[in-house]
């Protein structure tokens, strides 16, 4: 029954996610960046809510004292797509940093590029890193927060690799905090697969880090002791 529920649940997240694009890219014509992060942010509420009432799983979110005043970079842990669409709940307004082939797909992309975000070829290296730090710094002056996944790719549910240097290096030179996210889901909704599991993904907003003079592998390491902490199923209480 669960994997029915499972299957019913992504047919309606990628239809709705396609016919929500076509609105949501009419209606950036007209509006401007906040109003159009609110329509994300209406998106990524309403697949939650469906996600609660099909397949049982829900989120919460704790430690969100610690989200400072200002623009700051947040490095989301990525074990799961459920962080693709929560991450927009999670952290004030905000730009994503992703991989640019996600902006040649069909209307999910338009407006991907509708809400600005700084795609990046991983494949460049060191002018990624650049161009993530020339762009990022530009939006943090806006009073926008950049979120990035910093494994750069989906994590198997209890996994890590090397963080890339990209957010901290941006965080170093605009002068800004560092804010770790950490969370569970990949235990309920793993990186491959239809099942999604019930429960409650807990989401842990440590702590943020700070970056004035710092090495950003220094900030890496930190930021990663953390997260890899609470992020696994045993829900490891907040310190």
């Amino acid at each position: 029954m669960q994997r029915l529920r499972s299957l019913v649940f992504t047919t309606l997240f990628f239809s709705f996610t396609v016919l929500y694009a076509v609105f949501f890219i009419l209606a950036s014509l007209v509006l401007p960046w906040r109003l159009r992060f609110a329509l994300a942010r209406v998106w990524s509420r309403i697949l939650l809510g469906l996600l609660r009432a099909i397949c049982g799983l829900d989120y919460r979110i704790e430690g969100q004292q610690h989200i400072p005043e200002g623009a700051h970079v947040a490095l989301i842990k990525h074990s799961s797509a459920w962080e693709t669409i929560a991450q927009a709940l999670i952290v004030p307004p905000q730009v994503w940093v992703l991989k640019h082939e996600l902006l040649w797909i069909p209307f999910v992309g338009w407006g991907l590029r509708m809400l600005q975000a700084i795609a990046i070829d991983r494949s460049a290296g060191g002018t990624a890193v650049r161009q993530l730090i020339d762009q990022g710094k530009q939006h943090l002056q806006r009073g926008h927060w950049v979120v990035v996944f910093p494994e750069g790719t989906r994590m198997p549910a209890g996994q890590t690799r090397r963080y890339g240097v990209g957010g901290a290096a941006l965080a170093v030179e605009a002068g800004v905090l560092v804010l770790p996210v950490a969370h569970n889901a990949g235990y309920f909704w793993a990186r491959q697969g239809l099942l999604k599991k019930p429960g409650v993904v807990r989401v842990v907003i440590g702590p943020p880090i700070a970056t004035a003079g710092r090495d950003p592998r220094d900030i890496n390491a930190e930021a990663q002791a953390f997260i890899e902490a609470h992020s696994g199923p045993d829900n490891a209480p907040l310190t």
